[in-house]
């Protein structure tokens, strides 16, 4: 009798870690952070920046695309630096979400697009991009730029 309890005991542990064995042993590629869209994501200090991008289709002029999140307490100033040094400065207030590139998003602030000039970048390239504010560190990135072909992004292009 006990050595039927016991393999039943051993049975039933075997099937157990046979069901499981597979997520427990095996990488698990949903648990890593990636960018799902076409655009590359920053953190800066308090701020997550996300799905950022310019639209062009001259590589001259180009529209600035990308959510940013302040998980902070402060309000702040992003800047945004490109090229040979010039900014854009963007204004997050503390535990909002701003979107630029987007016509409405419920639940967020609306913004003017904000269109960067001279990138001297042609669409397929990447242009690098400083993000930083007052009192974070910045974070240099090189960001896609993309052209007005697809549906999405052909309202975008300035």
């Amino acid at each position: 009798m006990k050595a039927r309890l016991a393999a039943s005991a051993a049975l039933a542990i075997g099937i157990a870690l046979g069901a499981s064995g597979c997520s427990m042993l095996t990488y698990q590629a949903t648990t890593e952070k990636y960018d799902a869209s076409d655009g590359v994501s920053v953190d800066v200090g308090e701020l997550d920046i996300r799905n950022v991008l310019v639209v062009s289709d001259d590589g001259v002029d180009g529209t600035l695309v990308m959510t940013v999140v302040n998980n902070g307490t402060d309000d702040v100033s992003l800047d945004v630096q490109f090229g040979g040094g010039d900014s854009q400065s963007i204004k997050v207030e503390a535990g909002s979400e701003v979107v630029l590139g987007v016509d409405e998003v419920q639940g967020t602030d609306e913004v003017e697009p904000v269109v960067l000039e001279d990138i001297d970048t042609l669409p397929g390239a990447f242009l690098p991009m400083f993000f930083e504010y007052s009192g974070a560190e910045g974070v240099e990135k090189a960001i896609p730029v993309l052209d007005g072909r697809l549906p999405e992004y052909e309202n975008l292009v300035p």
